[in-house]
Parts: structure tokens; C-alpha cells; sequence
């Protein structure tokens, strides 16, 4: 892709971002996943067990908690626990929009490698990478980030060592991040690696599981993966009851790491932002600044007030949302957006729905009483199922094409697909829809890589609108998506639209990214050029 920006389509979702996604241990053998071999029935035996975790860890972790609030203290924080919720961070001072309610640095954290991608494990760069010639797993983009993680790695790198060369080759990066928290608790206990109020073992035992809640398919994968760490690390004093657990607090509370226009790097494990809680309506956003993890206000927060980020992408109906947050963290969402329910039969019509026939109305359909079609909930007017099915028919077909035409890498043909894809859906979709929106995303995306600027820039526009319906005022995505205009304007010479462009990134990116970052250092030096040329242009007219 250009230097220009990232598409959005390949940004994630904000806060708690694309959470843990728990791999297998070995993704070429999920069927294996169905006929668990008798090692993981035996241990499967107690993973639903009140007594996990045991009394002796609980104890231990309310301690971690009591010296965890001390910690908080100098920030304007404190942990309480709320009905329903659980612990919850609270505000003991008010907080402004744009300051930094707290930063983390990952306890763990490991590269999101794959057979097709690798990065640095110290600073996540794709760039000069060279392999650790013992175990082969790990890249470094240097010998600075060597040294670096050497006290984690050398004891990884002597057990993938001892592995054969296909298993290796199949480690996962849950697996490895399973690994590094050992590796990070075994440092700890022998006092090579400090702990402390804010960063220690006690904090992750404190974290929720779930594991009375989950199915048990998933608490087969987990116990297959937690006998892969045993089998690696080989340590007597590990329980794979325990491993099994704490791959389920991944699945609640990893994170993805991201750049600052949250394109995803890698993964890590944060024990106190986990504490926040989700809200579809959030007060706060999570963004990260390398390997750090950094919680900034985007309104005002009073004191004694929660604080909140979102955990799933917001721009979704009710009930979609829910789903997710049902599925993937196993709980309802109560939030003020989640308890509308008429704006949400109205919000689910407008983003997921279909168009009035009349193209004049901006209305919102429903099926009518006999189920033979939709009515304009504004005009009246009505669609057939058959006109609806026929459209959906064609975007599915064309659909197909144009992934073929991706998967064989002829890009011409793939965009002229996508093309008529988007012309169908403007028939059938609303204008507010999200399935358009992903469409004209796809299609930004690869006309930014094959460098055609004027239409990557029309396709841009048309976002803006929907993202500006979709996300409040203060989403990153939004400010990314100004930003990606801006850029592109000012590369086409249209420099008075640049300058909008960028102001409005700025606006909306200073308060999610603050103004230290080189991310933003580079935006306001953009801003400055953009308007010192608007400036030019404008006084060689009155010449």
C-alpha cells in the first residue's frame, strides 16, 4: 500500500479492539478440536469448578487489588465494584477531554506473526527483519530489540528449541503469548523482573475467566492448548488447570495492539485497563503508543464517575452489538444506546436495512403485516420481496467474482466488480448503510494501492457522511478517515479541501491521540505546510 494512509477497512474496532481470537494450538488441525484425545477429558474435570480459582489465589489477589488502589491513587483513580458489573474503574478528580486517564505497558505482549507476516518481537517494525538462529520462531528488527526481550527469550527460545521443526513452525501467537506469562511470572518470583502495585502476577489471577460460562468445545481447545504449554515448558510447578483458565482470561481481556491509525501489530495482555468497562456510548478511548496502552477522555468526566471505553465496533445496530458482546464477553450490554427500543428497530432499518423506492425519501423500511415485502415507514411506499431478492441475488454473484478476481490478484477486474457491486447496493441499501459503507471502503483500499488518487478520493467522500451518522464527533475512526481525504486532497492540488480535511483530523485526533505522538507531530506539520500553500495560492489570485 502507498504511504498515503490505511483504508479503514483494515483498521479494528476501538478499545478492547479485535479482543484475543483463541487459536487451536496447531490451525492446520482444528477438526481435532471435535474428538479431544483422553489427556484433555481427564483435565477438562474441574475447569468448571467453584473452587477455580482457588481460595488461597483469591486472597492473594484481593491484596494485589489493595495495593493496586494505592497505585491508582496518584492517578485519580480508584477500583470499586458495582452490582451486576463487577469492578469498575472510578474517578476520584474530574477529568478534562484529551487527558490521559491512564497508561499501561503490556504485561505480556507478543507480534502478530503468521506463515505470510512477520514483525519484530521488541518494537513490532516489518522492516530488516532477521530470525533468532536457535528456535526459529522470533524475529528481530536489530540487536537493540534483541537484547531487549533476551531475559524473556532465552528461556523460550531453549524450550521451542527442543521442539520438532513442523510443531515449531505451527506455534501460534496465543500460544506464545501463554508462554511469555509464565516466562513474566517465573522472572517475577525470582526477582529478575521487579513487581509492582501496577504490574504484577496477582493482578492477572484477579482477572475474570468465565470459565463457569463457556461451552464445551471451547473448553476443549483450551485445555488442548494449555497440554501444548505444559508440553513446551516442561516446569513442575505449573497446572494445566490453570493454563486452561488463563486462556480464557485472554479471550476476555487481551488486547489488540494497534499503530496509531489502528492497523493491528500484535497482541498484550494489560491486567489494569482490563478493569475498565464497556459502554456502546464510552466516555473514554483506548489507543496505543507502541506497546503502550493509553486511555484518554474524549468528553468530561466528573468525579466519582465511571470510566468507560467501548469493546466492540459501536458503528452496528442494538442488536448486533449485543450479539457480539453476548458472544465474544459474555455478557448484555445495558448501556443507555442499549435500552432504546424503538430507536433501535429504527437504527437497525437504516444501517442494516433497505431503501425507499423513492429516491427523494430518506424514510426507513419494515416488513409489512403479510410478510410479502416493505413499507416506507416515512411515505409509504412499498418494495416486493422479489425486487429485493433479485438485487441481493446480483450482489452475491458479483460478489463471488470479484473474491476470485482478489484471491488471483487481478485488481482491475476486482474493482470493476466491486464498481457494480456498489451501484446494486445503492439501489437496494440505504445511504446510511453499513454494507455500502464497507463496500466504498474496499474499493478506497484498492484504488490507494494502485495508486488511481481521483478515485480513491471520490470514494472517500462518499464515507465521510456515514462515518460522521455512524460515530460520534470524537471517534479516531472518523478523525482517520479526514485525514486520509486531507491527504489525498493535497496530493491532488485541491489544497482550500485539504486544509478543511486535516483541521477536522486534527480536531478529532488531538483529543484520542494527544499531540506528542509522531503520528500527530506529522499531522500538524501537514496542517501547517497545507495551510502555508492554501496561503500562497490565495495571495498570488490578488496579485
Amino acid at each position: 500500500m502507498s504511504s498515503l494512509a490505511c483504508s479503514p477497512i483494515d483498521r479494528i474496532s476501538m478499545a478492547r479492539h479485535q479482543r484475543w481470537d483463541p487459536q487451536p494450538p496447531f490451525t492446520q488441525n482444528r477438526a481435532v478440536i471435535a474428538k479431544p484425545h483422553r489427556l484433555c477429558d481427564q483435565n477438562l474435570k474441574g475447569l468448571h469448578s467453584p473452587l477455580t480459582p482457588r481460595l488461597d489465589r483469591r486472597a492473594s489477589a484481593e491484596a494485589s487489588m489493595e495495593q493496586l488502589q494505592s497505585g491508582l491513587g496518584g492517578l485519580g483513580l480508584t477500583v470499586s465494584t458495582v452490582p451486576e458489573k463487577g469492578r469498575c474503574l472510578l474517578t476520584t478528580r474530574d477529568i478534562h477531554p484529551g487527558e490521559v486517564i491512564i497508561s499501561e505497558e503490556a504485561y505480556v505482549c507478543v507480534p502478530n506473526n503468521s506463515s505470510s507476516e512477520w514483525r519484530c518481537e521488541g518494537c513490532f517494525t516489518s522492516r530488516n527483519l532477521k530470525k533468532c538462529s536457535a528456535c526459529h520462531v522470533v524475529w528481530y528488527c536489530g540487536s537493540q530489540c534483541q537484547k531487549s526481550e533476551w531475559k524473556f527469550h532465552r528461556f523460550e527460545c531453549d524450550a521451542l528449541s527442543k521442539l520438532d521443526k513442523e510443531r515449531r513452525k505451527s506455534i501460534t501467537p496465543s500460544i506464545r503469548l501463554m508462554l511469555k506469562l509464565y516466562i513474566r511470572r517465573k522472572l517475577e518470583l525470582e526477582n529478575i523482573i521487579p513487581a509492582s502495585a501496577m504490574s504484577n502476577y496477582k493482578l492477572v489471577e484477579a482477572l475474570v475467566s468465565h470459565m463457569s460460562d463457556i461451552d464445551e468445545k471451547q473448553l476443549v481447545m483450551y485445555a488442548q492448548m494449555a497440554n501444548l504449554v505444559n508440553l513446551i515448558l516442561q516446569w513442575p510447578d505449573i497446572e494445566i488447570k490453570e493454563i486452561a483458565e488463563n486462556f480464557s482470561k485472554f479471550a476476555c481481556n487481551a488486547h489488540t495492539i494497534c499503530d496509531s491509525e489502528l492497523r493491528p501489530l500484535g497482541t498484550g495482555l494489560y491486567p489494569v485497563i482490563s478493569i475498565i468497562n464497556h459502554s456502546c456510548l464510552p466516555n473514554s478511548v483506548l489507543v496505543f503508543e507502541g506497546r503502550s496502552a493509553v486511555v484518554r477522555a474524549v468528553q468530561h468526566i466528573p468525579k466519582a464517575a465511571e470510566v468507560l471505553i467501548s469493546y466492540v465496533e459501536t458503528a452496528r445496530s442494538t442488536m448486533t452489538r449485543l450479539k457480539t458482546l453476548k458472544e465474544q464477553y459474555l455478557f448484555a450490554c445495558k448501556c443507555p444506546r442499549c435500552i432504546k427500543v424503538y430507536d433501535d428497530i429504527q437504527e437497525s432499518a437504516t444501517l442494516e436495512g433497505y431503501k425507499c423506492k423513492n429516491n427523494g425519501c430518506d424514510g426507513f423500511l419494515l416488513r409489512d403485516s403479510d410478510d410479502k415485502g416493505f413499507i416506507c415507514q416515512q411515505c409509504g411506499l412499498s418494495r416486493s420481496k422479489e425486487e429485493i431478492k433479485k438485487i441481493a441475488s446480483e450482489i452475491k454473484s458479483l460478489s463471488d467474482k470479484a473474491l476470485m478476481s482478489e484471491a488471483s490478484h487481478h485488481s482491475q477486474e476486482a474493482i470493476s466488480a466491486y464498481k457494480k457491486i456498489e451501484n446494486l447496493q445503492r439501489k437496494l441499501y440505504h445511504h446510511y448503510s453499513i454494507s455500502l459503507m464497507q463496500t466504498r471502503e474496499k474499493l478506497l483500499k484498492m484504488l490507494m494501492e494502485l495508486e488511481d488518487w481521483n478515485e480513491a478520493l471520490y470514494y472517500c467522500r462518499l464515507t465521510i457522511p456515514v462515518y460522521q451518522r455512524l460515530y460520534p464527533g470524537f471517534h479516531p475512526l472518523l478523525g482517520l478517515q479526514y485525514y486520509t481525504c486531507g491527504k489525498l486532497e493535497w496530493l491532488l492540488g485541491d489544497t482550500e479541501n485539504a486544509v478543511k480535511s486535516l483541521t477536522n483530523a486534527v480536531d478529532v485526533l488531538r483529543l484520542t491521540h494527544g499531540t506528542n505522538t509522531s503520528f500527530m507531530k506529522d499531522l500538524l506539520l501537514k496542517l501547517d505546510e497545507a495551510r502555508a500553500e492554501a496561503s500562497y495560492k490565495l495571495s498570488s489570485q490578488d496579485e
